[in-house]
């Protein structure tokens, strides 16, 4: 394990990584694919804030690389983009290891950042994955929010050990929200999903700082069309 104060070489701005030749996060296409490592130090494209200390930790044995590990009481990361802004179908993978801990973990939020009318309340535009913790169990939330749509995806019966990597994603084809871990469906609805505006991430927490991760992401994966199990792309866990 690196000491955590390692993550700070280079005057902070480390240990985020765009896909190589992706020169913007959000691109002009459709297919456009865009790829968070979160173990590395270099190649950084997109604003980035870091709180607390995450440091770096081996990442899972099929990727050979590494990961960054959270405390769950104030590590995160704040970054100045949302990938999935304009995409009408997606995919949006991750690969982490949660440890246990509190029970309610919000460890990766796109949020959009809406332009209201005086007097008006924004709606909160978003993505997220969560995690609800039982003992060493865990189970997905996988939510998604707009101005034509609410939907959460949580099945606390789909329980799954802490303590290792898993692959997990979200997808929307053009009429169904679906929830997958390791490839396996958890639970999906029908959703009129509409394309989020422009706005910015956390990682490792929820963006106004409540409800904190404790484990360790090695990657996450933004694809802007919809994508079946089988073509998912996310690094796979051991």
């Amino acid at each position: 394990m690196m000491d955590r104060r390692g993550l700070l070489v280079g005057g902070g701005a480390a240990g985020l990584a765009a896909t190589a030749g992706c020169a913007s996060l959000i691109g002009p296409g459709p297919n456009h694919q865009t790829v968070w490592r979160f173990g590395q130090l270099e190649r950084l494209a997109v604003p980035l804030t870091i709180e607390g200390a995450p440091w770096r930790v081996e990442g899972p044995a099929s990727d050979g690389g590494s990961a960054l590990q959270f405390d769950g009481v104030d590590d995160a990361l704040f970054i100045g983009q949302h990938p999935l802004a304009g995409a009408a179908t997606f995919a949006f993978e991750a690969v982490f290891q949660p440890d246990g801990g509190a029970f309610e973990q919000r460890w990766l939020h796109l949020q959009s950042d809406e332009v209201v009318a005086p007097g008006q309340t924004p709606v909160g535009t978003r993505f997220l994955f969560e995690i609800r913790v039982y003992g060493d169990q865990w189970a997905l939330d996988a939510f998604v929010k707009g101005p034509t749509y609410n939907q959460v995806l949580l099945f606390p019966d789909k329980r799954h050990p802490v303590g290792r990597w898993y692959h997990v994603a979200q997808t929307y084809d053009g009429t169904t929200y679906r929830a997958f871990v390791d490839g396996v469906l958890q639970g999906e609805a029908a959703l009129a999903f509409t394309p989020q505006g422009p706005g910015r991430a956390s990682v490792g927490t929820r963006i106004n700082r409540v409800n904190y991760f404790n484990g360790a992401i090695a990657e996450a994966r933004f694809t802007r069309r919809f994508l079946r199990p089988d073509q998912f792309t996310g690094v796979r866990p051991a």
